[in-house]
């Protein structure tokens, strides 16, 4: 709700502080019964006529007149007077004092704000942003008077109940028209309190400065807190997704991730080193060179994820109840599967081009068509495992514990 000060057209004495209601009518009634005169018209300081009350503006000076034309008020009488706003009113509305000064005793200002003192000239306040609320406070009238906030601390510093820390970037934008501020300091404070003091012309500087950084935010990899927070969060039997999310580089080791939907997912270099990632679908993902070491891996879904130089050593992927991890068409070129228990794993056409699969259990697995050139298959055990028309050249197939059978590798 807005407030003005009004005079009786001609006079800057017995000024009145009223309260713009809901139309025009209502302030010339209220205005009317304040000076117990009948008041037809408002005019401005400069003396335009007030025909609508959209074009009043908070703590403006205004005069009322009778139905007689505008009268510029005396401006040498020297008087002063003060206005009070009643009681009653909200607590936000101040106490008003309208005086005359000289205007080289109102080049400085001291503000007290969120009891941190600032000292700064008028002009300062009042030239980059003339409509703004700063300006309003003190600005100087045409008639040679001033509008202050008449609340001071003991130090003849003007009271504002503001945050010290976001309006110091404003202040220093009026000084020198550059937004400038330390790194930890919020930008949507400093908006906000833009917006509270009118300062327009910083407005979208500063939107624009918050949607660059909420986008920058946006395009970082989540964190293992972020992961653990939303497993705490979600209800054990609902399905949680994680579905082309950036994971890169996050160390999610020893994390119970049964389940969880990691299709499309980048976590390269991701650490899950004895991460549960039973039944996940890892399908699509990235995971070149993640570590998963020691990783339990029964029934995952892994066609076509990228495991280029991943680190799967020791890793589980037999289920007991049978269930086969299907990892149909992935590329594990120069990945390390060193000692890990592949049994009735699915890696049809799969890459696995100078893979370590040494000392492997792989009974039973599927790798026809799969690309094995340069594999390190020495001690591992390929008993029933069907390698019909996988590529073995220069494959390494010593100390096998079971040998190969014709029917193995023949279509």
């Amino acid at each position: 709700m807005k407030r003005v000060v009004l005079f009786r057209n001609g006079s800057t004495v017995d000024g009145k502080v009223v309260l713009v209601t809901h139309s025009l009518e209502e302030l010339l009634t209220a205005a009317g019964n304040k000076f117990n005169m009948t008041a037809k018209r408002l005019f401005t300081e400069k003396g335009g006529e007030i025909d609508d009350i959209k074009l009043i503006r908070d703590d403006d000076i205004l005069y009322v007149s009778s139905g007689e034309l505008y009268i510029s008020p005396n401006s040498s009488s020297g008087q002063s007077s003060q206005a009070v706003i009643p009681t009653g009113t909200s607590p936000k509305q101040e106490i008003v004092e309208i005086r005359r000064m000289e205007p080289k005793n109102l080049h400085w200002v001291t503000l007290n704000v969120g009891g941190k003192y600032f000292t700064t000239s008028r002009s300062t306040l009042v030239s980059k942003e003339p409509n703004s609320m700063l300006a309003r406070m003190f600005a100087e009238r045409d008639n040679g008077y001033f509008m202050s906030p008449s609340n001071v601390d003991s130090q003849g510093a003007y009271l504002i109940d503001r945050s010290p820390t976001y309006f110091e970037p404003i202040l220093n934008y009026l000084r020198n028209g550059q937004l400038i501020f330390d790194t930890n300091v919020n930008p949507e404070g400093v908006l906000e309190e833009a917006r509270f003091f009118g300062i327009d012309s910083v407005i979208p500087q500063l939107e624009s400065m918050i949607a660059a950084s909420q986008q920058t935010r946006d395009n970082l990899p989540l964190t293992r807190r972020d992961v653990i927070n939303a497993l705490i969060n979600t209800p054990y039997t609902a399905e949680l997704r994680f579905q082309g999310v950036n994971l890169a580089g996050s160390d999610l080791s020893r994390l119970d991730l049964r389940y969880i939907n990691f299709k499309y997912a980048c976590l390269h270099g991701c650490r899950m080193i004895g991460a549960n990632l039973s039944w996940c679908s890892l399908e699509r993902a990235d995971l070149s060179h993640a570590v998963l070491e020691g990783a339990q891996l029964l029934g995952v879904k892994m066609l076509c994820a990228n495991l280029e130089g991943a680190n799967l050593r020791a890793c589980n992927f037999e289920d007991p109840a049978g269930t086969r991890a299907n990892m149909e068409s992935v590329n594990l070129k120069g990945a390390n599967l060193e000692s890990s228990n592949m049994a009735g794993v699915n890696l049809r056409v799969a890459t696995l081009k100078g893979a370590n699969l040494q000392n492997c259990d792989l009974r039973a697995a599927v790798l026809a068509g799969a690309d094995l050139q340069n594999c390190d298959l020495s001690g591992s055990d390929l008993q029933e495992a069907n390698l019909r028309g996988a590529n073995l050249k220069d494959a390494a197939l010593e100390l096998m514990l079971t040998p190969l059978h014709m029917s193995q590798t023949v279509r």
